[in-house]
């Protein structure tokens, strides 16, 4: 009875305490009247929901119509629910609902300038990124593991970052719910000692702070917020990881759930959410970084079986007093709340740190992860830029480069937060999407020509290991040309 009683009570407090925070972000994460309430997630065109939201939740602001045609672009019906990493060769936001296409191939589509009619950009005033993953920075396998290997691999990344005209570097501190950094809240990763849990006898993130600054870099710290271990990775969850105290204790039950080959926190729970939040705020706290990013995994599976007893107690706790939200709104406001958390969070331990997201370029792949783009671009208190995963061509047939790129432009209506587009250096001369990447070997070029032109803040690439390739020199070289122009 105990048992039950204490998870009731987890799950019946969450609802208040969703609304609390819009209070806590109004005050001290931006607020004003933008301020999205957290039980009414924005629904982007082409949303999948069953119900209407309850009269208490609130009401959409006024902002939220202006990205109605952007989510039309960005959207459709039938958009794949896989998340597409970011951090493997396989990554992409390729799927899109094939309803899209005649709205992506109407008259409004933006024109693809040439890398000539290119406007100057001063680089100072221009985010240019590399993301490095945690492949690149794993040492699991050498033998030789220690800080003086590790300041060699990171100092040939810092170079070659610079060499390459970058300004920022988006480091993957927390891979897997572990740390490349000291915490109080998740153990130390395998990548950099060989086995999760174990101390490398260096700090990481302090190191490449150091080497990243000395060269004039930016440093922003790149986190997953939901994943621990996925097909056997990290192979061993260390005993302090939350999976294994968790799991342990009945109260906790359901605060990380198996889904497939993985395992992952459940943000249903507001005591998993300020777990997550508080691993950000660390990074704040006791780091001189840039910024810190989430990447694009949130919600694992569209299974109604991931969340479904706390999704019943939710829908139990608002019986009698309104309509609940359908399962995919309640999980957006679930991740909103987190969103907001641990953007108050950072700006509390740091007001400099600044805070963004990298979702998927297909806007209904992100509201069937739970993650609501337009609610974040709409409202203060989320984030301060915002950089999708734009890896497509100018020839894909579900989301083209140039639609998509106006799309998130038109898309980010509350002001002060930035806009960035994620490239996808790794595809350049592959033979990806039917081998339109090898067509033409100034892909990315014009893609910069044509965010320069949209007027967006900057560019991130993915990934560092691929500016190297041989497949990929002469698409580099000419996106170099691009940057450089004027």
């Amino acid at each position: 009875m105990e048992f039950r009683f204490v998870r009731r009570h987890s799950i019946l407090a969450g609802a208040a305490l969703l609304m609390f925070a819009v209070v806590l972000t109004m005050l001290f994460g931006g607020g004003g009247e933008e301020t999205v309430p957290f039980l009414t997630p924005l629904s982007s065109a082409g949303a999948a929901s069953s119900s209407e939201a309850s009269s208490s939740a609130g009401e959409v602001p006024a902002a939220a119509s202006s990205s109605a045609g952007a989510a039309d672009v960005l959207s459709g019906a039938s958009a794949s629910a896989a998340s597409q990493p970011n951090e493997s060769a396989s990554a992409g936001s390729d799927a899109a609902a094939s309803s899209a296409v005649s709205a992506l191939s109407s008259g409004s589509a933006v024109s693809q300038p040439s890398v000539q009619t290119a406007a100057p950009v001063a680089e100072e005033e221009e985010m240019r990124g590399v993301w490095v993953p945690f492949m690149t920075l794993d040492m699991s396998g050498d033998e030789n593991r220690g800080e003086a290997l590790f300041r060699e691999k990171f100092s040939a990344i810092v170079d070659g970052a610079k060499a390459y005209g970058m300004n920022a570097l988006i480091v993957h501190v927390r891979p897997f719910g572990d740390a490349l950094y000291s915490s109080d809240h998740v153990p130390w990763s395998h990548i950099v000692s060989g086995t999760q849990g174990e101390d490398p006898g260096f700090d990481p993130l302090a190191v490449m702070v150091e080497l990243a600054h000395a060269a004039g870099l930016e440093l922003h710290a790149w986190m997953n917020p939901l994943r621990i271990q996925v097909n056997d990775t990290p192979s061993v969850l260390a005993d302090g990881n939350p999976w294994n105290l968790w799991q342990g204790d009945e109260a906790k039950a359901g605060w990380v759930v198996q889904s497939g080959s993985g395992k992952y926190y459940n943000p249903a729970y507001p005591e998993v959410r300020a777990e997550i939040a508080a691993c950000a705020e660390e990074i704040a706290l006791n780091y001189d970084v840039d910024g810190i990013q989430f990447d694009d995994y949130f919600y694992p599976t569209q299974d109604a079986a991931f969340d479904e007893a706390a999704y019943a107690a939710y829908t139990e706790s608002v019986a009698g007093s309104g309509e609940p939200l359908s399962l995919l709104d309640w999980r957006a406001a679930n991740i909103n709340a987190l969103i907001s958390e641990v953007y108050r969070r950072v700006k509390a331990a740091n007001p400099e740190v600044r805070f963004g997201i990298a979702p998927q370029g297909n806007l209904q792949n992100n509201l069937n992860m739970g993650a609501d783009a337009a609610a974040w671009c709409a409202a203060k208190g989320y984030l301060d830029y915002i950089c999708p995963q734009l890896y497509v061509n100018f020839e894909n047939p579900t989301l083209p480069f140039g639609p998509a790129a106006q799309a998130w432009k038109n898309l980010v209506v509350s002001p002060g937060i930035d806009l960035y587009f994620g490239l996808a250096v790794y595809k350049a001369g592959s033979d990806a999407d039917d081998g339109t990447w090898k067509t033409a070997s100034d892909i990315l070029a014009r893609q910069v020509s044509l965010g320069r032109t949209v007027e967006c803040d900057g560019f991130l690439f993915y990934s560092w290991d691929y500016f190297n390739a041989e497949q990929t020199q002469e698409e580099v070289a000419n996106v170099m040309k691009a940057l450089n122009q004027g």
